[in-house]
């Protein structure tokens, strides 16, 4: 688990390198060595770069990939429908729910509660079916586009190919001869013309092959990641399921023990509450590795709850191990497990910037593993599993004009607020104030505040919601907002109930 802005950041695009032994300029306009053959040859490659000029370096299209596409986009079009309708009755459940719950704590509301619950998460599975239906037609319609895109790689290295072999048997005549096989000054300079347009053509064209692969790239970490969220979400499935029967046994025990009668079940609940001193001394993991007693999870929450505005109790519980849907965290080298163009620079700028260097070279510092069976890079740091990209954003890490990532200790946002520059993903309290500052700009988003607007009556709940989901998801948030959004919720209530006693 992390927070992840894959689809939002986009890996820089380089500059294609020199080919063969450098005798193109592919960077400049400028021409040093001429090399031109006959009128005849040139006239031939002239026409293969009007072709690159004029017409398209798209490879043809497959009419059955086109057929394939059309009816997976009908699919989805369905299957939205049907998931808008079981939505808008997940949600009049739900408002169902919070009015039992305003009701207070007797047996007749709780018993109420718990069957608009059940018929909640039958729904939700629904859901979850659906969008697992929809998840599949995206990973055959990302599958089509990078296939699509590889044969466009194709197409125009074959059509490069042609471009560089003639231009390598063009260097093979000295201007002498072309002089003299020139009648005219004119044509000399035609084909010199002709010349300076095969090396701007080639030059275009290579930087489209680059940006070409560049997408195949991120389409294939998109793809690898809707794969590891399928199965993610098949999980969550299968607890759900196990969750309808856990609620209707509690509901069948409450009619059994307390046989209706509300003494009976007010007794019951106030031997389950936990003390203060329980609480205290309660274990907190972290799930980025670690842990910390409840009280000094809670002070540092405190800490970050009163810089940021955001629930304290929310903040735990997205850092809660618990509550993850599951990643592998802390046990990979950096080398095999991140990015290496989006955060293997700005993670060896933390290291230097941190003086970390001996402990990463003694393989004392890991990171989150990547999920190397479907392409998805891992990365993520510290308790609150930031990738190094995103730490940059919070830590005041950029990259200058020359390239390389530089600590400014007036944009460590993370280290204005604890003190410590620069911040450290390692460190518990720069780590607990970096999931404030993330949750703190998710939840004032947009996207969220819109969410929140479902149920006015229920908008802070829903806020956080939609936050804690993006937290997880980024972009897909929505996504997630019952996946793990809700469970996160869940956990930060019952947090709330144990600060509650702590602070009474």
């Amino acid at each position: 688990m992390r927070p992840r802005n894959l689809i939002d950041i986009k890996c820089s695009r380089r500059n294609p390198e020199h080919l063969g032994k450098k005798r193109i300029n592919l960077n400049s306009s400028q021409i040093i060595f001429i090399p031109i053959k006959s009128l005849i040859r040139t006239t031939l490659v002239i026409l293969v770069v009007l072709s690159f000029v004029f017409g398209s370096v798209m490879a043809p299209i497959d009419n059955d990939f086109l057929t394939q596409a059309a009816q997976n986009n009908e699919e989805r079009a369905q299957l939205e429908i049907q998931l808008a309708d079981l939505e808008s009755q997940i949600s009049e459940y739900e408002e169902t729910i919070l009015g039992y719950k305003s009701q207070g704590k007797n047996l007749k509301s709780e018993i109420s509660r718990l069957n608009a619950k059940v018929s909640k998460i039958n729904l939700q599975i629904k859901a979850i079916n659906l969008s697992l239906k929809k998840l599949d037609r995206n990973i055959v319609d990302t599958q089509s586009q990078i296939s699509q895109t590889e044969i466009n790689i194709n197409f125009n290295k074959e059509t490069l190919s042609q471009l560089l072999q003639n231009i390598y048997e063009n260097e093979a005549e000295n201007l002498i001869e072309v002089l003299l096989k020139n009648s005219k000054l004119s044509d000399f300079f035609g084909n010199l013309n002709s010349l300076l347009a095969i090396q701007d053509s080639l030059r275009i064209s290579l930087q489209k092959i680059v940006e070409l692969h560049h997408e195949l790239i991120d389409q294939k970490e998109i793809l690898a990641l809707e794969r590891v969220d399928a199965i993610a979400l098949k999980n969550y499935q299968g607890a759900q399921k196990s969750n309808i029967q856990k609620i209707k046994t509690k509901k069948d025990n409450l009619l059994v023990i307390t046989k209706g009668e509300e003494s009976k079940y007010t007794e019951l609940l106030a031997k389950t509450e936990k003390t203060a001193a329980e609480i205290r001394k309660q274990i907190f993991k972290l799930i980025g590795g670690g842990e910390l007693s409840f009280e000094d999870a809670y002070n540092l929450a405190k800490f970050a709850e009163q810089t940021t505005n955001i629930r304290a109790a929310l903040i735990l519980a997205v850092l809660d191990q618990e509550s993850a849907l599951g990643r592998n965290v802390g046990r990979c080298k950096y080398e095999i497990a991140m990015h290496p163009t989006r955060d293997i620079p700005p993670f060896l700028a933390i290291i230097k910037e941190l003086n970390l260097t001996k402990n990463l070279e003694s393989g004392i510092i890991k990171v989150s593993c990547a999920i190397s069976a479907d392409g998805a890079y891992g990365g993520a740091m510290g308790p609150a599993q930031f990738i190094p990209s995103t730490w940059a954003i919070y830590g005041g890490y950029k990259k200058n004009s020359s390239g390389i990532w530089k600590h400014s200790s007036s944009k460590d946002y993370i280290g204005k607020i604890t003190g410590n520059k620069p911040s450290s993903p390692w460190r518990n309290t720069d780590a607990f104030i970096a999931t404030a500052l993330y949750l703190k700009d998710a939840y004032n988003s947009k996207s969220c505040r819109n969410y929140s607007q479902r149920i006015p009556s229920q908008s802070q709940m829903l806020q956080e919601r939609c936050a804690a989901a993006k937290y997880y998801a980024g972009g897909r948030w929505y996504y997630y907002r019952w996946a793990y959004g809700e469970p996160v919720i869940e956990r930060a209530d019952r947090f709330q109930k144990y600060i509650n006693i702590l602070n009474s």
